[in-house]
Parts: structure tokens; C-alpha cells; sequence
């Protein structure tokens, strides 16, 4: 018999010492725990600067007022009037973008110089200079550059894209431990359980913050992973549309083609252009040519479409105007859906308000999440390390030496055999993953009315890491068989290569069908 204060104990002892533990001993329970004790802090200070970053305009206005604010008059001057009087004012300048005033008429033209690394402010009722700054030492920048390198040059952005992928690893690692067992305890594991005690409601919130952020955390690590590592997304995206994946370089690369006495086009004719090729849009930014066959680059949003608004892009023959990229025409669907969505899922504008509410809320989970994470696991760890044998756990709480017994060897099961059950087993989880990945997309962007983008771009952008793995496990496989005349094959890639490719069965169909409805929902 137990005493009267012994209940939480014996149920702490028996649920987490007895039924977690073998949980966490499968593979999905180790991965969730040694990728966030390895990679937790990373992913706790990216998330935390990212949130920052979902309010980074408004921060920046807050803390720069004379920079951003200026008094809305009769008439805003075109960028053809204000240009020259910028240049009359800094004729030393090579500038080399500028960003548009938006829908707010209190917004200045913001004017970049990337070799002095500075930023020029211009009224657009005056066309005077109302300041000017390093952008480098801008608080907004040095968050975006620990949000996106941790201040480490080049490898910095290469890990934080690493992070993105495990934080997408341990989202789904922590759903599958998240499951309960029977139906009847989807009550307990939804809920905190405020009455127990610190080490119980610490699970109890490692466990319900990771179930209801999973929707919005998995968005932005998956876009975060793309954004980083878009020098293999992007030719992917291409391969996958059916074109040669060194098509986006080409695109992005055409040159101006320069003659003796060839003159610029002038600016005005930039808009005309514009309206042109992409009726009802506006230039939102001009990037300048750099040289004498570099282009002009139009930044583009779509008038018509709320908060940031559609994003496409236009180059152009500096000198004859010819356009040699529009990402409307030249880009496939899901290309365009880079571009147009992938930084506004990110951070959370292509709803408006809300979502940008979801995703500050989204960067701060992984910290939470890794707090108290830490907390369930330290514990843990410390007597681990401290004992030479495994413990189990009797009906009454105490603790005792687990009792070994001789485990017959598994049966022998032909290679063809087990390669066809770890293919139809993937087939079952794909098939779940990929209703997951719509729901995960959609739940993001309903609470603003927009469910449908984020859900197949869910899908599209998971179906590149799809085919990542499947290309990663491949190359297992044929490594596999090549050493195989010299040493036993290993199972365990073999079931890695068949699921692997029943992962890529599942979703390519469903890709390809949802790319190619005729549907210009990006």
C-alpha cells in the first residue's frame, strides 16, 4: 500500500520513468531529444530575433522618427523628379536601390549606397534629404544579421539553415511523441494540469505549447530552411517544373547588351514598362545597373493583393528597355510562389495583423520550448550518469534493477520481402505526413481568411526536402551496393532508401497535380 502522499510520485515514477522512457528510447524519441540538447540554444536566439523581425518596419520607425516620417503634402514627385536632385546633393554617390513610398503617404524614398554601406532618407513632397545613416549599425540590421548568420561570416547562414531543418525535425518528432496511446487521454495531453506540481505542469507546457504552435512553427522553419539554402531550392523548383535547373541563373544573369553611344532609358519609362508587362501592379523598388551591362531590377508588388501584397520582379535592358525577365511569364507556378510567398509566410504578413501575431508568437516557442525541454531532460540525464544499471518501477513506486532476460534473435527476413514492408510502411507515413503538411498550412493562414496559399505551398516546399532525401538516400543505396562485395548490406539503409522513396511516391503526384490545376492562387 502507498500513502497518502505518495499518488504524484507513483504516477510521475510510472509515466515518466517507465512508459516515457521507452517512448524516448525509439528512434523518433531520440532524435527529439539529442537534436534539441545540440541544436536548441541556436534555434531559441534565431527565433527570438525573428520575432523581432515580424514588427521590424514599425521598430525601426519607432526608433528612427525623423528618418521615416515626413509631412504628406499635394503632390509626391515621381522617382524620375526626385533622382537628380539626389544626385545634385551627393554627386559622389553611386546609389544603388531605392525603395518606393507605399500606401502610407507619410513614407519617404529610401536610398541605398552598398559600398559605403548607407542608407539616404528623401522627402517626396520636397526632395530634400532629411538624413542619412549606416544601415549596418541599425539595431533592425544587427538583429537580421543574428537572425540570419548569428554574426558569423558565411558559415553562420549555413547553420542557422541547419537549424531551420532540425526545428522542423523536432516539430514533427514532438507531434509523434505527442500522441497518446488511447483516445481517452487526448484530454490529459491537450490541457495543463494546474493543480500538479512544478515538474508535471513543465511537461504538461512543453507538451501543449509544442501541439498548438506546430502549425505555425513548421511554416516558418521550412521557409526559413528554403531561404538559406535557395541556391539548390530554387534550381530544384525548376527541375521539378520541367525545365533545366540552371534556367533561374540564366534568367537572373542576362546582361545589357552595350553599343558605342548607348544612352540609359529614362526613369518615367520604368513605369510605363511596368504597366505594361504587369497591369495593376507598382514598383515597389529599383535596383540600378552596376555597369555598363548590368540591368535595371523593378521590384514589383500587386496592388490588389492585402498586406505586403504579391511580390514579382521585372529586369530590363538598362539601354533599350527590353525585358529580359518576367517573373509572371517566365517562371513557373511555384517559382513565382518563392518569390511571392516565402518571406511573407516567414514572418507572417501575408495575412495581415494576425498572422504576423501567430509568427511572433511562433519565434518565441522554440525557446519555451527548449526551457522547458531542458528542465524534463536534465534531470533525467543527472541519474542516468549516476547509476551503472537500468531501473524499472514496481505498482508501488519503489524502484528496482531491471531484470534482464535473453531475448531470442529477430527472424531472418529476405532482403526483397522487408525492402516491400518498409516501403508500404512509408507509404502509410507519407500518406499521413502529407495531410499533416496541408493541415499545417492551413490552420496558419485561416485565422485570416487565407487558408489555401500556405497549405500548398506547405505541400510544394515539403516535396523539395522530399526529393532532397530521396536524392541523399539514393546515393546511400548505390554506395550500399557497390561495398556489398565486401561486406553485409545494411538494413537499416535499406529501410532508410525505402522509405525514402515511398516518401517521393506519395508526394510528387500530388505536387505535380496542384501545380498544374491552372489554379493563380500565388
Amino acid at each position: 500500500m502507498r500513502s497518502k502522499n505518495q499518488p504524484f510520485r507513483f504516477i510521475m515514477a510510472t509515466t515518466y520513468k517507465k512508459g516515457w522512457a521507452r517512448h524516448q528510447q525509439r528512434w523518433f524519441g531520440k532524435w527529439h531529444v539529442y537534436l534539441g540538447i545540440i541544436a536548441g540554444f541556436i534555434i531559441a536566439v534565431v527565433g527570438v530575433t525573428g520575432s523581432i523581425l515580424v514588427f521590424r518596419d514599425e521598430i525601426d520607425q519607432a526608433l528612427n522618427p525623423s528618418l521615416f516620417k515626413v509631412m504628406a503634402e499635394q503632390r509626391r514627385m515621381p522617382i524620375e523628379e526626385v533622382m537628380p536632385l539626389v544626385k545634385k546633393q551627393y554627386p559622389a554617390y553611386d546609389f544603388n536601390y531605392v525603395t518606393m513610398p507605399g500606401k502610407s503617404p507619410a513614407e519617404p524614398y529610401i536610398f541605398y549606397n552598398f559600398k559605403k554601406e548607407e542608407q539616404f532618407f528623401m522627402n517626396p513632397y520636397t526632395g530634400k534629404v532629411t538624413g542619412k545613416r549606416l544601415y549596418e549599425s541599425s539595431f533592425i540590421h544587427v538583429v537580421t544579421d543574428i537572425h540570419t548568420s548569428l554574426l558569423v561570416p558565411v558559415a553562420g547562414r549555413y547553420i542557422v539553415g541547419i537549424s531551420a531543418l532540425i526545428l522542423l525535425i523536432l516539430t514533427i518528432t514532438g507531434l509523434r511523441l505527442w500522441i497518446p496511446k488511447k483516445w481517452k487521454q487526448l484530454k490529459q495531453v491537450l490541457t495543463v494540469n494546474f493543480k500538479a506540481s512544478f515538474k508535471r505542469q513543465n511537461y504538461d507546457w512543453h507538451n501543449v505549447l509544442g501541439f498548438y504552435s506546430a502549425p505555425v512553427v513548421t511554416l516558418i522553419a521550412l521557409t526559413g530552411f528554403c531561404m538559406t539554402f535557395s541556391i539548390v531550392i530554387i534550381p530544384m523548383l525548376f527541375s521539378l517544373s520541367g525545365l533545366p535547373p540552371q534556367g533561374a541563373a540564366k534568367l537572373l544573369g542576362a546582361k545589357s547588351q552595350y553599343h558605342a553611344g548607348a544612352v540609359v532609358i529614362p526613369l518615367q519609362q520604368l513605369h510605363t514598362i511596368n504597366q505594361r508587362e504587369l497591369p495593376g501592379s507598382e514598383i515597389a523598388g529599383i535596383a540600378f545597373p552596376a555597369d555598363s551591362t548590368g540591368n535595371f531590377r523593378l521590384d514589383i508588388r500587386d496592388k490588389g493583393v492585402p498586406a505586403e501584397g504579391k511580390r514579382e520582379m521585372l529586369i530590363l535592358d538598362q539601354y533599350s528597355g527590353k525585358v529580359l525577365l518576367n517573373s509572371r511569364r517566365d517562371f513557373p507556378p511555384v517559382a513565382a510562389a518563392y518569390l511571392s510567398w516565402l518571406n511573407p509566410i516567414h514572418y507572417g504578413s501575408f495575412g495581415g495583423l494576425p498572422t504576423r501575431i501567430l509568427a511572433l508568437a511562433g519565434g518565441l516557442i522554440p525557446l519555451a520550448l527548449f526551457i522547458t525541454g531542458f528542465i524534463i531532460w536534465y534531470p533525467r540525464w543527472k541519474k542516468q550518469k549516476s547509476r551503472k544499471e537500468n531501473i524499472t518501477v514496481t505498482a508501488e513506486g519503489e524502484e528496482q534493477p531491471v531484470q534482464r532476460k535473453n531475448v531470442p534473435d529477430a527472424p531472418v527476413v529476405k532482403a526483397f520481402p522487408y525492402f516491400g514492408l518498409q516501403l508500404k510502411k512509408g507509404l502509410v507515413y507519407a500518406g499521413w505526413f502529407l495531410l499533416t503538411s496541408l493541415v499545417m498550412g492551413a490552420l496558419y493562414g485561416v485565422i485570416s481568411g487565407r487558408p489555401l496559399q500556405p497549405a500548398i505551398f506547405s505541400v510544394a516546399f515539403t516535396t523539395t526536402l522530399v526529393v532532397l532525401n530521396f536524392a541523399a538516400a539514393l546515393l546511400c543505396m548505390v554506395i550500399q551496393l557497390l561495398l556489398s562485395i565486401f561486406k553485409k548490406s545494411s538494413r537499416s539503409i535499406s529501410r532508410y532508401f525505402a522509405w525514402s522513396l515511398a516518401f517521393a511516391l506519395a508526394f510528387l503526384p500530388v505536387y505535380f497535380l496542384l501545380m498544374n490545376t491552372g489554379w493563380n492562387i500565388f
